[in-house]
């Protein structure tokens, strides 16, 4: 008997099974898939010694008896939540990936937009008490490949202090600079390119 778990699958899914205390006499696990944030749905696959069922609806359900057999139900999110809120709400965030850009040249200026995006930011990183986040700084291919890498670098620092200032532990972040390398747009070498000018931030 697998007990309490909690499975992530496609698009972060989440297969729910039943704790010992709850597990009814005939029935020795229950598999239930559920929803993504957006609405969208993966799919599992659930075997037992007598067959197997894919699940891919939300909130589709299958009961596992003691005896192998596969037994289909629907939940709602309104059992779902009355049967696991606690299970639910222990759960990490999931991950969340921002970018911003800067304005041209070897600026370390975040554009107009991206203000909007910090706003985002700071609002996410509220919501995380320990949170994990990756900073990676980019350039275009206007310089040459030294400024860039060093660039890159200033740009994610500028975004590292933007988050150092909200109270995030230093040892929480990592950043780098990846200078031209891994343009978003592929351009040729010297071209300004308003979307490689930017700073990936993937929090955890």
């Amino acid at each position: 008997m697998w007990g309490a778990l909690l499975i992530p699958i496609v698009a972060w899914q989440i297969v729910e099974l039943f704790t010992p205390e709850e597990i009814p006499d005939t029935v020795a696990d229950k598999v239930i898939l559920l929803p993504d944030a957006d609405g969208s749905v993966g799919e599992v696959v659930v075997r037992s010694a007598t067959g197997e069922q894919t699940l891919s609806s939300a909130y589709g359900a299958l009961e596992v008896t003691a005896s192998g057999t596969l037994e289909s139900t629907t939940e709602t999110a309104a059992s779902v939540r009355a049967a696991y809120g606690n299970v639910l709400d222990a759960q990490p965030p999931e991950p969340v990936s921002l970018t911003v850009y800067f304005e041209a040249g070897s600026s370390t200026e975040l554009t107009a937009t991206s203000l909007q995006t910090i706003d985002r930011l700071k609002a996410v990183l509220a919501d995380r008490p320990a949170p994990e986040i990756l900073v990676i700084g980019h350039t275009d291919t206007v310089g040459d490949l030294e400024d860039n890498d060093s660039l890159s670098r200033a740009r994610a620092q500028t975004v590292v202090d933007v988050i150092s200032a909200t109270g995030v532990d230093a040892a929480s972040l990592e950043a780098s600079g990846r200078g031209e390398r891994e343009l978003l747009v592929p351009t040729a070498d010297k071209v300004s390119e308003p979307r490689n000018r930017r700073v990936e931030i993937n929090i955890r």
